[in-house]
This record gives C-alpha cells, structure tokens and sequence, in this order.
C-alpha cells in the first residue's frame, strides 16, 4: 500500500496540483473527483467502476488529497465536483447544500493495540492514534467513550491503516483503529505480539460518495453513470469478489501499485465482502438512518437522529434510479 509522509508536509494549495491523474483529456464537462488517499488496493473497486463509467461515457479526472479535511473542503469551494468522505458535521453546519448518494464502505473497523492493554476499558486515559480529526475513526473513538465510559487520552492523528499500522509495530503508538485489511495483515505477520480488541458491531458509513446538490442536478446524466457503474460493481463484486483483479486496467493507477498489492486483491475483496464492508446496493435510506444515529452518538450531528430528515443529508434519486 502507498505510504502518505510524502503528503503529510504538503499544503492544501500544492496537493491540488501535486497528485491528480487524468483518465481522460480534461474539458470543460469533465467531472473532478477529489479522493481522501492515494490509490490503494481499497479503492480498487472504485477505479473498476470508474473504468465502467468511463466506458459509458463519462470523461473524469481524480485528484488525491492528504486527508478527508482537505478533500471536503475541495467540495465546499467548487474546486472539486464529488468527493469521498463522511462530512456530516459538514453538511449540518455549512450553507453549500452537499449531499451523499452511495455508502462506498461501513464503519468497519478494529482496535488493536500492544499487549499492554486486552479490553477497551483498559483504553481509558491511554493516548491512541487515529486516520483524521472528525473523520470515521474519530467519530468511532467518541463512541467508544460514550458506550464504555471512557475517556482516551491524547489523540495523534496518522492518515491510511496501514500507517498505523506501522507506526504500532514500530513502538511508536500502543493503541490504534485501522480498517479489516490491516487488521488482517498485522495479525498474520505478528498476531502474537498485538491484540484486536472485542467491539460492538457498527452498520454506519466509513466512506461515501458526496457532492454540491445543485452541481449534481445540473450535471444528472455524469452523477447517474457514475452511481450506476458503483451499484453494477458492487453488486458483481458480492457474486464473486475476483471481478475487482480481473477488471482491473494494468494502465491505470490501480495497475500500476506494487506486484504484491496485485497478488492480494482477490483476498482482500474476499475478506472485505464476507466481512460486511460494503452494502451491495450503496446503503441509500438503510444507511442514511444507520448514519444520523452514528454519527449523532458521535457528536457530529446535532440533534435527535428519529427527527432527523435523511432527505438533508442524502440525495437518493442517483441511486434509485441505478437500482430499478
């Protein structure tokens, strides 16, 4: 998986410039896709629903960004057209009407951590590494304070699991939460010197894809292609996750990633799929409910989720339509 330190000093200004890939010759309809990371083998699925699209017509250009921060506040200036990320406090706060249309993953994530500690309740007062301030793990973090009745020490922030991954095997945090791939691979490489802690289960989104409401209404048929190229992947990958290392362009930024990674992909979507990462049919009303009850637990959302309107967080005509 790609390491993000090269990222990590850059400014929000020169990562807009320094890391975007274009599948198509940019014109003046070309859609802009902000990612929250570089390409790893957990947007592969992504990158064959783009190759879909694109076959269907959609020209489109990506652009990586260091964090979820950086790749919303893309969004919100109109520098960007959609982006991935989970911007509920976002959206709550902001004036720009930004809107979800498709689950890409869940909040399915784990804490492990050093031997030192062999339940969430030792956690308290212990400082633990997470992906991003307000993202997916932070939110999972304040949860996990509120259902335990703890309190986590000092928060340090490292972007992508596999990072901290690395930063745990190295002695440099006792105590993060990375995503099921990452999990899997520390257990298998040093599974007797870390522990996964027991954790409830969480149905919530990690990652979705969002946009400008009104951007998406003008620009339907790009919005539509796109949605209905994820749901056709997502839907194929639960057949038979393969479909991901066979569709993948050996040209294209998956491609290109380490042979390894490659040679891995049919046992990542094999575990990510049997895992309950991903809704087949991009989660739509099920997940925008499961979101305002999170995501509200989780101090990002105010207000009470039963009187909450999903309809001021999501945009559901994409998918409904991609799945008639």
């Amino acid at each position: 998986m790609l390491k993000l330190k090269q990222y990590l000093k850059l400014t929000a200004a020169t990562l807009v410039t320094m890391f975007t890939g274009f599948v198509s010759t940019a014109q003046a309809d070309t859609i802009k896709i902000a990612l929250a990371e570089p390409p790893s083998d957990e947007l592969a699925h992504i990158f064959v629903a783009l190759e879909r699209a694109k076959a269907n017509g959609l020209d489109y250009e990506w652009t990586a960004f260091a964090d979820e921060e950086l790749a919303i506040q893309a969004i919100l200036s109109g520098q960007m057209d959609i982006g991935f990320g989970t911007p509920y406090s976002v959206m709550q706060r902001s004036k720009a009407p930004i809107r979800i249309i498709f689950q890409m993953s869940k909040l399915k994530f784990f804490p492990v951590t050093s031997q030192k500690y062999s339940s969430l309740t030792d956690l308290d007062g212990e400082p633990i590494m997470l992906h991003s301030r307000g993202g997916g793990t932070d939110s999972i973090a304040n949860v996990i304070e509120d259902r335990m009745n703890i309190t986590f020490g000092n928060r340090s922030y490292v972007p992508g699991s596999s990072n901290r991954i690395a930063a745990l095997m190295a002695g440099q945090t006792d105590a993060t939460i990375v995503d099921l791939s990452n999990k899997n691979k520390l257990m298998k490489l040093q599974g007797d010197k870390f522990n996964v802690l027991p954790m409830f289960e969480v149905d919530a989104s990690d990652e979705a894809l969002f946009a400008n409401l009104d951007w998406m209404k003008a620009n339907k048929d790009d919005v539509n292609i796109f949605v209905a190229a994820l749901v056709s992947v997502y839907q194929d990958m639960h057949k038979d996750p393969s479909i991901i290392k066979r569709e993948t362009n050996p040209d294209g930024p998956i491609g290109q990633l380490p042979k390894e990674v490659l040679e891995g992909l049919d046992g990542f979507f094999k575990d990510a799929v049997e895992g309950g990462l991903y809704h087949p049919n991009g989660g739509g009303m099920i997940a925008a409910k499961a979101d305002l009850e999170w995501y509200s637990m989780a101090g990002q959302i105010v207000g009470d989720p039963d009187t909450l309107d999903p309809n001021d967080f999501w945009y559901f005509a994409p998918l409904e339509n991609a799945t008639k």
